[in-house]
């Protein structure tokens, strides 16, 4: 038998652990879980916004329904929430990011290096390096064969109507009646998904002049479909600007003379353009260091491009 002492230690014992447990229990009743994270909401609208600074760069956005231009292409790293004009990021879809132009606008993507082209939707803003001209989702950049953490030497040509009839969709645009928007022909291929065999399929045209801006809706995911053109591998340069006379563009080239600046000439209808370039350059990272020293020298509007 347990004497009178040992009773109460046993006692206090069992009645301090029920109470340690009733205590348990009454604070997990009053601890709630955490809500749930808000879903996620899209309100897809046009954008422009202000001018905005990004990894110490300014940026200046601005309407341009007829960009063509060729540069760098990075792959975007994955990312969550919404896009500069409200869409929901979607990685597996064909989307881009660029830093200036008008969200969202339709861009033909190729890949000089191997000739894929492809159709993206451009939402958001970026790349911050001011060496890239255009920032591919990790599926865009799977079409057209750049690896996850790759660059590719690409050109990027706004197509003009499918954007302004993107922008109507969405509203808040610029209302622009076009009747005639006319591009370049470029003969096209169906190429077959990567990794798959099979022929390369039926050769269309794509590019062609459109004669009209009413037509069927853009759809909010691009199709994936890649066609092919020559591929044109060509060199990197660095272009700074260019001027109607040849003493402005000679100041500006003195400023890159340890890059190899050089002054062009050229004819745009009746006036004379004079250019500033230089290079060119073997690697990506020789460019990319150019273009760091340019920018350091003040030369403020200075961009790798890509030319023969």
């Amino acid at each position: 038998m347990l004497r009178g002492t040992q009773r109460a230690k046993v006692f206090w014992f069992f009645f301090s652990k029920k109470n340690i447990l009733l205590f348990c229990l009454a604070f997990a009743g009053c601890t709630k879980p955490p809500p749930p994270a808000p879903k996620l909401v899209a309100h897809p609208h046009y954008e422009l916004g202000a001018p905005y600074e990004a990894d110490g760069h300014w940026y200046y956005p601005e309407e341009n329904f007829a960009l063509d231009e060729t540069g760098l292409a990075e792959v975007l790293p994955d990312q969550a929430g919404l896009t500069a004009d409200g869409e929901i990021y979607d990685g597996s879809a064909l989307t881009a990011a660029m830093q200036t132009i008008q969200l969202p606008s339709v861009a033909m993507v190729t890949n000089l290096q191997n000739g894929r082209l492809i159709l993206v939707r451009v939402n958001g803003r970026g790349p911050a390096d001011p060496g890239r001209v255009i920032g591919l989702s990790a599926r865009a950049a799977q079409l057209l064969l750049i690896p996850p953490n790759g660059v590719a030497r690409v050109r990027v040509q706004v197509d003009t109507v499918l954007s302004h009839r993107v922008v109507d969709q969405v509203g808040g645009g610029p209302q622009l009646e076009i009747k005639t928007a006319p591009r370049g022909v470029v003969t096209a291929q169906n190429l077959p998904p990567p990794g798959a065999g099979g022929g390369a399929g039926v050769t269309r045209v794509i590019g062609a002049p459109v004669t009209e801006t009413h037509g069927p809706a853009v759809p909010d995911r691009m199709p994936e479909v890649i066609h092919a053109v020559a591929p044109a591998p060509a060199e990197l340069w660095l272009r700074a600007g260019s001027f109607a006379r040849f003493d402005y563009a000679n100041m500006l080239a003195a400023k890159l003379a340890g890059l190899g600046g050089d002054v062009l000439r050229s004819r745009e209808g009746r006036q004379t353009v004079f250019a500033v370039r230089a290079g060119p350059f073997r690697t990506v990272a020789e460019a990319d260091a150019a273009l760091r020293r340019a920018l350091g020298a003040g030369v403020v509007d200075a961009r790798i491009t890509v030319e023969e």
